[in-house]
């Protein structure tokens, strides 16, 4: 099934691809959930809310679909340029592997290209890909940051990435003010200098 969205006062467009018989398990085991936490899914409210939610997981969930590797080489160019390219500030919305909350946040990526460079939005969307799968910070940041240093095969690649955990906000210690911080280096960026000209660079705001 593809929904295609698009009103008259916003160009913005949405598509959305779902597996109908997916949908419809998804949606049958969500009721029961519905059921056993004491909810009755017949009631107006929640008449539709398991169809709704197996969509949404299916959506937010969607980078079990997409290969980043053939996201970044989609838009492969040879080029002369050995300085730092930075993409900061990259929404990320993931979902915590140990109890199905929502982390988010932002993430920083830089790479040192080596003979070959990429589109700027190629590494936003390799961003994306990890995000949408069942994810912690620390795996979410070594996958992205592997996969561009394998792929583009660069002097160097810096990932951080910043995000606020519901898990540690909703439940358990129940801090709101808390963020979480991991980072992964290789190459150029082990070494001390440049490794803080990235930081400075990220943290900088523009005037």
């Amino acid at each position: 099934m593809e929904i295609s969205l698009n009103s008259d006062e916003s160009s913005y467009r949405k598509i959305e691809k779902f597996d109908p018989e997916k949908t419809a398990l998804l949606a049958f085991h969500y009721q029961k959930i519905l059921e056993l936490l004491g909810e009755n899914p017949e009631r107006e409210g929640l008449e539709k809310t398991p169809y709704r939610v197996a969509k949404a997981m299916q959506f937010l969930l969607q980078g079990y679909e997409m290969d980043p590797v053939e996201i970044l080489q989609s838009a492969m160019f040879k080029e002369d340029y050995r300085q730092m390219v930075i993409v900061k500030d990259i929404e990320i919305y993931s979902m915590c592997e140990h109890h199905l909350l929502p982390f988010i946040g932002k993430a920083h990526v830089a790479y040192i290209p080596n003979g070959y460079i990429t589109g700027l939005s190629k590494i936003a969307r390799v961003v994306d890909v990890f995000s949408r799968r069942l994810q912690v910070q620390e795996r979410l940041t070594s996958q992205i940051k592997e996969c561009i240093q394998n792929t583009l095969k660069p002097l160097g690649v810096a990932v951080v990435i910043e995000a606020h955990h519901l898990c540690m906000q909703m439940r358990g210690i129940q801090k709101q003010h808390s963020i979480s911080t991991t980072s992964d280096f290789t190459g150029a960026f082990e070494r001390t200098a440049t490794r803080e000209e990235f930081i400075k660079l990220i943290s900088a705001k523009l005037s």
